[in-house]
């Protein structure tokens, strides 16, 4: 707990309401890294059919956190921790989540970004300059092609 207070108090709403979530994509780890590259792609598919049952993208959330974490940790090296979860959950829930250089920004907007391209209807990441537009649509890029999903820049 003492590592997240570095960014919520101890009391906050928003760690508290987020912890569940954090704990659940955790307990999906080890199901998405036995997966197969084409197995994890084809989670994208059943969580899109689950969405279209009606589960809503908050029931979902854990799991396809998860299966980002897991297309990270394949495609760039790279595994989500437990604040970026946070800071994924924040943004996703219309939140601002600040962070500083090198805390993992980009790294975080994957895992709203992927949950909420789920519903079919687009998302936008905007970016100060074309240049950050270019390495991170190429960068990201990468765990969102592992979910079989597109990138346009």
């Amino acid at each position: 707990m003492a590592f997240w207070n570095k960014w919520f108090s101890e009391d906050s709403g928003a760690l508290k309401r987020a912890m569940p979530i954090v704990e659940a994509t955790n307990a999906h780890e080890a199901t998405m890294k036995a997966l197969s590259d084409e197995q994890l792609k084809q989670k994208t598919a059943e969580f899109k059919e689950r969405l279209a049952k009606g589960e809503d993208l908050e029931k979902l959330a854990p799991e396809a956190f998860a299966a980002v974490r897991e297309a990270a940790r394949r495609t760039l090296g790279l595994r989500h921790f437990d604040v970026q979860l946070i800071g994924g959950i924040i943004l996703h829930r219309r939140g601002i989540a600040e962070m500083k250089t090198g805390e993992g920004k980009t790294l975080v907007a994957t895992l709203p970004v992927y949950l909420n391209a789920l519903t079919g209807k687009g998302v936008h990441v905007i970016t100060v300059n074309d240049y950050l537009s270019r390495r991170d649509g190429v960068w990201m890029g990468q765990v969102y092609h592992a979910l079989g999903m597109t990138v346009g820049i």
